[in-house]
């Protein structure tokens, strides 16, 4: 488990410096208009910016769980599943809610 756990710590690594940096690209793009011959790169940053940091919570988040009991990595897996559901399909929330009595 330590090699898994050292995985993460360096994927976690390199995902929050790419995180940082298309932070600051974005930032400086918003004042100085840079990319508005490039929008592919634009894009790309947009994604990485939008859903960089529920990446970088999971890498982070299976790096701590990695040295923990199974009951533990279920709990958090589920968590993340439920934070990913609720992301990409956001009517399943809105279907759960409808289903519980008022």
């Amino acid at each position: 488990m330590k090699s898994l756990e050292k995985l993460f710590d360096i994927i976690g690594e390199i995902l929050a410096v790419v995180l940082v940096v298309a932070w600051a690209v974005l930032i400086l793009d918003a004042n100085f208009h840079f990319l508005d011959e490039v929008p592919v790169v634009y894009n790309v940053l947009s994604i990485i910016r939008n859903y960089g940091g529920l990446v970088l919570i999971a890498v982070v988040g299976l790096e701590a769980i990695s040295k923990r009991n199974i009951v533990f990595k279920i709990i958090f897996l589920a968590l993340l599943a439920l934070i990913v559901v609720f992301l990409f399909f956001p009517d399943t929330y809105n279907s759960l809610i409808e289903m519980i009595p008022v």
